[in-house]
Formats: C-alpha cells, structure tokens, sequence
C-alpha cells in the first residue's frame, strides 16, 4: 500500500519550505517543521492546526519535500482524498521515515481510524520516525472520542496556523510566481488580490493557470493576461 501511494499522491513542486510564508510573528512554524525533519527536535512530532488557507497542506508536502532532499523515506496522506478507502491506507507506513497526515478531521470521528493512528503513532514512535499531523481544530478537539488517541496527538508540539495578512500574501504571490518562472510586478499582484479569491490555495491555482496560459500564448503575465483567464471561470 504504501508504495501504491508513493506512485499516486504527488506533492507538488513548489510546496517546499523555502517557498512558504508564514503568518505574522510565526516565522518559527517553518524552521520548526525543517527541525522535525533533521532530526532535531526533542519530540518527534508536529501537530498543525487552522483555517483553509492557512497553509497547512503547504507545510506538510514541505516536509516530505524537505524529506527527500535529506534521503529520508516519506509518505504523505491527504486523508480528505483517502479516507473512502479505509485505514488500510496506513499499513506498512511505520517503516517511513518523515510521515505526514493532512486533513485529520476528515477521520477522527471514526473509530476505526482512531484505532489505526493510535496504533500507527506507537509504532512510528518505536522505530524513531518522525510525524506531522494536520487539521482545521485542536488535537483535543471533542470529536477525537478515544482518549488514548488524543493524548498521543498532544505528544509533540502544538502550533495554531494564522490567516496571512495583505503583505504576506503579495509576498506570497511574487514568489510563487518566480517559483513558477515567471515574475508578478506590483500592478498585477495588485489586481489579482483586487479580482481573485483571496485564499492562497485558490490564488496558488490561479498562478498555475497564468503560467499555462502564459506559456501557450507566449505573452508575459500582465493585467491583461490575467483578465482574461480570470473571464475564462
């Protein structure tokens, strides 16, 4: 199983450490996930919480990104796209290095899936791996009805992901974009956060489609370009 998702759940390319901004006043969420990583904390384990598009799933393919580069095993489980098939997705994952679960919400208020993470974090935990969990509530949150399983998740530390501010996310549009090789000058950062969703999944997205349509066009990203793809929804 865990080879069938290594073929199946690419991460993206630009969903690396490097590539993230945090909120303000948590510029240490990212060195903090890049400590996991490497060994270099004290517990094992990461537990992220908050809204959509407060960069949670960002955070977690950085670690198997960050994972890679250090020839470390990992696997990532977006259970809002794998919860359907079971918690057989979780077997023979104890054996990776660098394990990160998105969207734990989408499970835990199922016993069966409380069983297997509660099983799967001793397991990972015996053979040193390392574990980041993601979610939109606490990890004491009430729907987690089997103790044992909420006191495991409170293992390792805790961080409330915030919403970025409007300098955070031009920040983060430029420098998706130069990721994406091409440059956003100001009148256009402008406009996009004048016209588009605000949510930088769906901005993310929009850069993608402006890279597309760039490309095929042979036109550089400008005011008009980005009209015109966002005239295409």
């Amino acid at each position: 199983m865990a080879d069938q998702l290594a073929l199946n759940l690419r991460l993206r390319a630009e969903t690396t450490l490097a590539a993230y901004i945090p909120s303000s006043e948590q510029g240490e969420i990212p060195e903090t996930v890049g400590a996991l990583v490497a060994g270099r904390v004290e517990v094992p384990q990461l537990y992220l919480w908050g809204g959509p598009g407060t960069g949670k799933t960002h955070l977690a393919q950085a670690a198997c990104h960050e994972a890679g580069a250090q020839g470390l095993s990992a696997a990532y489980l977006p259970l809002a796209e794998l919860s359907a098939v079971g918690p057989v997705v979780l077997e023979g994952l104890s054996t990776v290095r660098v394990l990160a679960i998105d969207d734990l919400e989408q499970v835990w208020t199922r016993p069966e899936w409380q069983r297997a993470l509660f099983g799967l974090i001793n397991e990972v935990r015996e053979r040193e791996g390392r574990l980041l969990f993601t979610a939109t509530a606490r990890p004491d949150a009430e729907q987690v009805t089997l103790a044992d399983l909420r006191s495991r998740l409170l293992w390792g530390p805790v961080f409330h992901l915030r919403p970025l501010d409007e300098p955070r996310l031009r920040r983060m549009l430029q420098l998706g974009a130069r990721t994406r090789g091409f440059p956003l000058g100001e009148s256009e950062t402008e406009y996009l956060l004048r016209h588009a969703a605000r949510d930088p999944e769906s901005l993310m997205t929009l850069l993608d489609r402006l890279d597309a349509a760039s490309l095929k066009a042979r036109r550089r990203v400008t005011v008009p370009l980005i009209r015109a793809v966002l005239d295409q929804d």
